[in-house]
């Protein structure tokens, strides 16, 4: 039995909903983190080796487990959360477990670009740490931030796929139930080809976004 346009159409509607949420909630988690994780280190101006220390180690316990072990040890707490473990909303936690100790670590990495002399700069002028990070951190670092963020949503949407093996919906899901379990390559193909289309749009589209906002 083929697949019909509208379970298509279905499974990408919730590929997006999965990506864009998890995407909005792991940015909230991962960005703050990233940003600790540089001014507490040390020589910075927040400098807190034992913090950094620990938020670090806890960044990389979660960075060290495969997306599809993570998916199915935090089960408990996705039942907590949205109460059931299986679905497009279930999918989103492990998601978010997942992404926002990644986008963590590159937002670490677009900050540490960023030429320290703009920071003794700001220094000099008397600037507080809230008004460095805000006014000279992230804008000096916003190209490299958009670009970390446009690797974290392809990761995701490879993540979603993943999530297809335990009924989180979206194209991973028919790939697993139609293309795999029912020998049917014409939908495998065609997920395939989905999945590529929108990692290169996004990647696309993020190229273009930090083309823009890069500084000169």
């Amino acid at each position: 039995m083929l697949v019909s346009s509208d379970q298509i159409i279905t499974a990408l509607v919730e590929t997006v909903q999965m990506v864009a949420f998890s995407l909005v909630f792991s940015a909230i988690l991962g960005l703050p983190l990233g940003i600790f994780l540089v001014v507490t280190r040390k020589g910075h101006i927040l400098e807190n080796i034992p913090f950094f220390s620990i938020l670090s180690g806890i960044i990389n316990i979660f960075r060290s487990v495969p997306f599809i072990i993570l998916l199915v040890a935090i089960i408990p707490v996705t039942r907590l959360i949205v109460g059931t473990s299986i679905g497009t909303a279930a999918a989103i936690v492990p998601l978010v477990f997942y992404a926002g100790p990644y986008i963590a670590r590159l937002v670490e990495n677009s900050l540490l670009e960023v030429d320290p002399g703009v920071i003794e700069a700001a220094e000099a002028m008397g600037a507080t740490p809230w008004q460095i990070i805000t006014k000279f951190l992230v804008p000096e670092a916003l190209g490299s931030l958009v670009l970390s963020l446009t690797i974290a949503t392809i990761g995701l949407v490879g993540a979603t796929a993943m999530a297809g093996t335990v009924g989180g919906g979206g194209i991973g899901d028919l790939a697993i139930t139609y293309g795999y379990q029912r020998f049917d390559t014409i939908t495998m193909i065609i997920t395939v080809v989905i999945l590529i289309v929108i990692v290169q749009g996004l990647q696309s589209l993020g190229n273009i976004l930090a083309k823009k906002l890069r500084r000169r």
